[in-house]
């Protein structure tokens, strides 16, 4: 099934081996909760080798061994608005 789409697609790619899928699934409904119907979808894709990256549509916005460990809810979700819409106030994350 292929999702036709207007909104930008997230992909949260998680390890297996470290069993990460709880802490992505868990920042994908930080993310569906704050922007509800102004995302595509969210994607979880299993990876391995300790891999813990997320994408909004295709281009790299966080990558566990580059930017230090894990985001916060705030930074991840500041990141998201900062591409899909930078006005946007969100609420008290900003402040």
């Amino acid at each position: 099934m292929t999702v036709e789409s207007n909104h930008p697609q997230i992909t949260i790619t998680y390890c297996t081996q470290c069993q990460w899928l709880l802490r992505a699934g868990w920042m994908a409904q930080e993310l569906l909760s704050t922007f509800s119907t102004d995302l595509g979808s969210v994607a979880l894709v299993p990876g391995t080798g300790g891999v813990f990256r997320i994408h909004y549509d295709g281009d790299l916005i966080w990558d566990r061994t580059v930017d230090g460990g894990f985001p916060d809810a705030k930074i991840l979700k500041q990141r998201v608005r900062d591409r899909l819409d930078p006005q946007r106030d969100l609420g008290h994350i900003d402040r």
